[in-house]
């Protein structure tokens, strides 16, 4: 197999055109091509192809032209390569209650495809498809075949919103909404914006970061003519991600008006030390992206070779603190099942403040 053959090529004239829905149906392929393209052997893993039949092996041309060949330890090829591990975890699973669903979120699903656990906000499953797995990732076991909405269950939908006003933002997530056409999008943006108590939509994607040729001409328009207030959460876990196309991609969302924060997963082996989170929360604030979560690891079956401990977490947050400003830094913090908010960190109540 030729190297080039999963990629993609990227022109100036081919910028902002259709051609992601091109790269949307490259990112599924076998785990030898994706070693192949690597250029790592399979031997350096303890690798299952059965695990790809869990959870399917998923990654964007762009993504895939961010790793570093013939590096096995790559921060971003092993965010994506499945593992025997996914199907053959520790004996402390049970320990450290990994579950199929560590958000409980079948407890707050009140219509198919809207979640309503948070005060004044509600979240929509707007498309169960990603243009990337991570392996680590909490919807892996979602039931996203009892979440993807009809049209009659988008007018459920609506109206639920419709009947609370104390709802006020609508989040749309996914698997990833970008995933949808822009004629899909702008309606149901459209629908949104119709519910006079909604002011505020945010998007939840991993596309801009992955696949950046998806913010397209059109796309900026859908957002720039609605009159909600649009914000959108990137998820970008290590510098090595944001490619000049990345960052081209992210300065048009802005100019657009849209307010970009990004939230990341704090995984070992993969951005775990003082040097490699200072590289990412730099680069993001030399893009104004808002450092908005690092989040720890959402106990989800299959993902337990990423887990941080809590101590190993915290010591490396205040090393943060005592080497970067506090406006840079993100909130630490975990989602704990059954809070109806974000569980931030406790430092020992000792926090070095760095302004």
């Amino acid at each position: 197999m030729k190297d080039n053959s999963l990629i993609i090529p990227r022109t100036a004239s081919r910028w902002q055109t259709l051609d992601w829905q091109n790269s949307l149906k490259a990112m599924q392929l076998p785990l030898t091509e994706l070693l192949n393209y690597c250029g790592v052997e399979p031997t350096h893993f303890n690798l299952q192809e059965a695990a790809c039949e869990v959870f399917t092996l998923k990654v964007a041309p762009h993504y895939l032209q961010q790793i570093k060949k013939g590096d096995k330890n790559d921060p971003l090829l092993l965010q994506v390569l499945p593992s025997s591990l996914e199907i053959e975890p520790s004996q402390d699973t049970q320990i450290l209650n990994f579950t199929n669903d560590p958000l409980e979120e079948a407890s707050f699903n009140p219509v198919p495809g809207l979640i309503h656990k948070y005060h004044g906000r509600v979240l929509l499953i707007a498309n169960p498809s990603c243009a990337i797995h991570c392996r680590y990732c909490f919807r892996r076991h979602f039931n996203y075949e009892d979440n993807t909405p009809n049209s009659r269950q988008w007018l459920r939908i609506a109206d639920y919103i419709a009947s609370d006003a104390s709802i006020h933002e609508v989040i749309l997530s996914g698997g990833d909404p970008l995933s949808s056409n822009d004629k899909i999008l702008s309606q149901l943006i459209a629908n949104i914006a119709a519910i006079s108590h909604v002011s505020t939509l945010r998007i939840h994607s991993r596309i801009p970061s992955v696949m950046p040729e998806r913010i397209t001409n059109e796309l900026l328009t859908v957002f720039s003519q609605t009159r909600l207030k649009v914000v959108m959460v990137l998820h970008i876990n290590h510098a090595q991600e944001i490619s000049p196309e990345v960052a081209e991609a992210a300065g048009l969302l802005q100019q657009h008006g849209v307010r970009l924060l990004n939230q990341s997963v704090l995984l070992a082996n993969i951005n775990d030390t003082t040097q490699t989170l200072q590289q990412l929360f730099f680069k993001l604030h030399t893009l104004d992206i808002q450092a908005y979560y690092l989040h720890l690891l959402d106990r989800v079956k299959g993902a337990e070779h990423f887990l941080i401990d809590d101590a190993t977490a915290i010591g490396l947050y205040k090393s943060l603190q005592q080497t970067m400003p506090a406006y840079m830094l993100p909130k630490l913090a975990r989602e704990e099942s059954q809070q109806r908010h974000k569980t931030l960190i406790d430092l020992n109540h000792h926090p070095i403040v760095n302004l």
